[in-house]
């Protein structure tokens, strides 16, 4: 059985190793990625506020020696999910099964103005150029601002804006400045009470300017504001935004979407197409788009492919349950679990944050490095 998995995000590091771990030279799947390295999410914020390095938080794809896999570094051109087939820059590749997890492009260019005098720090390469902006900043008014929805990892802009306040504070120009935090949501994590009231205390504590349920419709370059869908405009001196999210173009040509997303059973990630699954952000599943909640889902599709390899019954399915840390600053996380499940009320419980909950965050990242890449790292 061949395993075509598109994508070597959390999805497709998380699928691969685990029907490498279960089937080892029996297992044949091909990771196809047109990215030399991985970036954990979290780790941009540490380079962007200066915490560490871009080459120490940077994990090659040519470190990757699983018995089963093979890594092709190539653009993924056509997706044929009929006759489960893929070209590439490297050829075209035939499988038995494909498993789409390209995660979704990010387009800064959908909002008028954010090319020109907005920071788009929500990529790797994004936050790792935004990192010489800080340094040279020099203090005034800061605006965090999402512009669209749906977008990856909810918490991180209300932790942008937490280090924001400690970036300032490290270098003497809080008082001459102004955090805003410009968020769709009525509350910063809406499935868990505990950890919004948390970080809503936590703004309130450093001044930060909270304003839920809006959306950033444009930046006006000339008069530096940002214009917020309902009208109101605030002045910035830097923009920090989150760009609108879209399924990554070849997947829209491949026939797989249904109003912008690739639907999946919930239960087992399967699409329309026989024996074609996709797992995180490029789905419509109803879990927020985050690696955490693209790595469980890809662990039910491992899990399938390896009883269909060994001819067993397929029982694994997908909970909805995902966790993540919160960066407050100072050297403190929280943690946060929530669940999502088709038909229920999304719920979670929170951890209140602590150093000891940092240190957790950090063996997150090093076994994420030594599962996937077998390198040790830490974080800074």
């Amino acid at each position: 059985m061949r395993v075509l998995v598109l994508g070597a995000g959390f999805g497709g590091l998380e699928l691969s190793a685990r029907v490498s771990e279960e089937l080892g030279d029996d297992a044949d799947v091909v990771l196809i990625d047109r990215a030399d390295g991985f970036v954990l999410g979290f780790s941009k914020l540490d380079v962007m506020f200066g915490r560490t390095s871009e080459a120490a938080v940077r994990h090659s794809y040519a470190d990757i020696a699983r018995p089963g896999v093979r890594f092709v570094r190539a653009e993924v051109r056509a997706i044929d999910p009929v006759h489960r087939a893929v070209d590439t820059g490297a050829g075209r590749f035939e499988g038995d099964v494909v498993v789409v997890a390209l995660g979704a492009d990010l387009d800064p260019a959908a909002t008028p103005g954010l090319v020109e005098a907005g920071v788009d720090y929500y990529t790797p390469a994004g936050a790792f150029a935004a990192r010489a902006v800080l340094e040279s900043f020099g203090g005034g008014r800061v605006v965090v601002g999402v512009t669209s929805t749906p977008f990856k990892c909810p918490p991180a802009p209300s932790e942008t804006a937490l280090m924001m306040h400690d970036f300032l504070t490290a270098r003497g120009l809080r008082e001459a400045s102004e955090i805003s935090l410009v968020m769709p949501l009525p509350s910063p994590i809406p499935p868990s009470p505990g950890a919004s009231e948390s970080l809503l205390a936590a703004f309130a504590e450093r001044g930060i300017r909270w304003y839920p349920n809006r959306l950033v419709r444009s930046l006006d370059p000339d008069r530096r504001l940002a214009v917020c869908a309902d009208g109101e405009e605030l002045p910035f001196d830097l923009f920090l935004g989150v760009p609108a999210h879209r399924v990554p173009r070849v997947v829209a040509d491949s026939g797989l979407c249904v109003d912008g997303w690739v639907p999946v059973d919930p239960l087992t990630l399967e699409t329309g197409f026989p024996n074609v699954y996709a797992v995180g952000d490029v789905t419509s599943v109803g879990t927020p788009k985050a690696g955490v909640f693209s790595e469980r889902q890809a662990r039910v599709v491992a899990d399938r492919l390896i009883a269909r390899h060994r001819g067993t019954e397929a029982v694994s399915t997908y909970d909805g349950t995902g966790v993540c840390y919160v960066e407050y600053g100072n050297e403190t996380v929280g943690r946060v679990e929530v669940t999502f499940r088709s038909g229920e009320r999304p719920f979670g419980t929170f951890e209140a944050p602590s150093g000891s909950l940092s240190r957790d965050k950090a063996e997150f990242g090093r076994s994420r490095a030594r599962r996937w890449f077998g390198t040790d790292w830490v974080t800074y």
